[in-house]
């Protein structure tokens, strides 16, 4: 027997000052068996930290082989950002950057070990793909605040995150790393 989605809500205040995007969404997010809480978690935060016009989380989730976590379709339905979360493998972002023209990575895992495995690789324009990470502390402490029903306030200010999860606030930097 297949165990299916559990489904999480999230209700979101998002202030990014630094790209003046400021929105009040309500987010409902399918964790796949086979997906973690951090990588759940990340994959919210992505969404929240790109978020544009067209932005969604991919149809098949994580178990999607044709498309990221997150991504972002113009009014013609032609993928203009291509979003991976956790340790993607190199082919997935090449594919993605020259797809979308633009690409992005979010991690909670220990950043030199995503940048280990997608440096020296075939990936298209890899200099101008970040990789975002978040402390491994931060996303720890966000986790153990995590219910199936979530109101969130997110804000940053400077690249620092600050976020309010049911209560709970915590506030850590976005560190950006390049693949080389």
């Amino acid at each position: 027997m297949a165990l299916s989605a559990t489904l999480h809500t999230f209700t979101v205040n998002l202030a990014d000052v630094d790209r003046g995007v400021y929105e009040e969404l309500e987010l409902r997010v399918a964790r796949h068996p086979s997906e973690n809480d951090e990588f759940m978690l990340t994959r919210v935060l992505a969404y929240c930290l790109e978020y544009e016009e067209g932005i969604a989380f991919s149809e098949g989730g994580v178990s999607s082989t044709d498309e990221p976590a997150v991504l972002v379709r113009d009014l013609t339905t032609r993928i203009t950002a291509w979003i991976e979360v956790g340790a993607p493998d190199a082919d997935r972002v090449h594919r993605g950057m020259k797809l979308a023209g633009r690409a992005a990575v979010y991690t909670h895992r220990d950043p030199v070990k995503v940048l280990a495995q997608l440096g020296g690789k075939k990936i298209h324009r890899a200099e101008d793909i970040p990789v975002y990470s978040f402390d491994r502390d931060f996303i720890d402490a966000a986790v153990g605040a995590l219910e199936r029903r979530n109101t969130m306030t997110v804000s940053v200010t400077e690249r620092e995150l600050y976020l309010e999860l049911n209560g709970v606030g915590l506030s850590a930097p976005i560190a950006e790393h390049r693949i080389r």
